[in-house]
């Protein structure tokens, strides 16, 4: 029977963190260490799953496939191929094996690439061709709707559609892509991913209750996305007068002055200026951490020891509440970074963290196809 095996790729955010729901812009690049979903044809209708990483086996028949079938890391393959049925006729049954190098839970949105490997790799095995950016919103109907997680856009398309050697603006409201030349070989620096191990789970309520708030916000300021604010102070005194408590104030101070991060950022490393690149990451973390509250102890450990070790700058990244950090830093530093992290981390009793150089990647590609 056919088989199709297919890879797309984790990402990191450079800057953009909790805007891309909002409408707002995210920086995002696709990174070497991915997923790889292997999917083959059955003569049954029955859909099978497995991981070469996490224990379990599930099994159903392709007419069953409803929400909340299935849990764990199985939703996200099954909510895929939920997304594609949703799309197309799909008449045959799946065996699906899934292989990945990229730490799950890290921030570096395995879940998405799960998804995107399984879809692009379906929609191949159906010998069809849609475009990635239409995949990538199937992707993340798969984990809104079947997984139950309320995210943005941002990690299926940077997952199915970055390019090499490039990061990617993504206006979310307007829908435009634009992919930003970075080369940071000649400036001797590189980002490095501190995963500090630390619980990463988005579908506790945690996330939900902050794009509530923003949509909260929104809602008072009668917008319809916070990205439309273009005044901060008198947005704040809008809120203040209709009587909105201090953590929607904080939620839209976050979201307004994120998204100016992000075009700062974009200018700035179009101008080759790291330091105030990083000073601009340094202040996406301050934010996250008091007025989106979503970073943790360990997260902001990992940044206090990227900034003692002399990065650029240093923040957490993902959803929170646990992941990664992404430091910008020169290549000399790295292995201080390193070393400094490892004791920084055992002195307060935390697990020993993982470090990863990460490097502007390729987007999702087929691996193979054979019959």
């Amino acid at each position: 029977m056919k088989t199709v095996i297919a890879r797309a790729p984790g990402r990191v955010n450079v800057i953009g963190e909790h805007t891309d729901y909002t409408g707002g812009f995210v920086f995002p690049m696709a990174i070497e260490l991915g997923v790889t979903a292997q999917l083959s044809k059955r003569t049954d209708q029955i859909v099978s799953m497995r991981s070469k990483q996490l224990p379990g086996d599930f099994e159903f028949n392709l007419s069953e496939l409803t929400p909340g079938l299935v849990t764990g890391w199985a939703a996200y393959v099954a909510g895929a191929v939920w997304a594609v049925k949703q799309n197309l006729e799909i008449s045959f049954g799946i065996d699906i094996s899934i292989d990945a190098d990229l730490p799950l839970g890290a921030g570096m949105s395995s879940s998405a690439a799960v998804e995107c490997s399984v879809i692009l790799a379906l929609v191949t095995l159906l010998e069809k061709d849609v475009p990635m950016r239409e995949l990538a919103r199937w992707a993340k109907r798969a984990e809104n709707e079947f997984v139950g997680v309320p995210t943005g856009s941002m990690d299926q398309v940077a997952s199915l559609m970055s390019k090499a050697d490039h990061l990617m603006l993504f206006d979310t409201r307007d829908d435009v892509i634009d992919l930003i030349p970075i080369d940071l070989t000649s400036a001797d620096a590189t980002f490095v991913v501190i995963d500090t191990r630390s619980k990463h789970e988005l579908t506790d309520g945690s996330y939900a209750q902050r794009r509530d708030d923003c949509e909260e916000a929104a809602k008072i300021l009668q917008v319809k996305y916070l990205r439309d604010i273009t005044d901060l102070d008198n947005a704040i005194d809008s809120l203040i007068s209709a009587g909105a408590n201090n953590r929607i104030i904080q939620r839209l101070r976050h979201v307004v002055t994120e998204n100016q991060r992000v075009l700062q950022a974009v200018a700035a490393l179009k101008a080759s200026n790291l330091q105030q690149l990083g000073e601009l990451i340094n202040q996406s973390h301050a934010s996250l951490r008091d007025d989106f509250e979503v970073s943790c102890p360990e997260l902001n450990l990992a940044v206090s020891i990227a900034i003692e070790s002399g990065a650029f700058g240093a923040r957490m990244m993902g959803g929170g509440f646990g992941g990664s950090t992404i430091t910008l830093i020169s290549n000399h530093l790295v292995e201080t970074l390193k070393e400094n992290a490892v004791v920084g981390f055992k002195q307060a009793g935390y697990l020993s963290p993982k470090v990863y150089l990460v490097t502007a990647s390729e987007g999702a590609k087929i691996v193979s196809t054979h019959n």
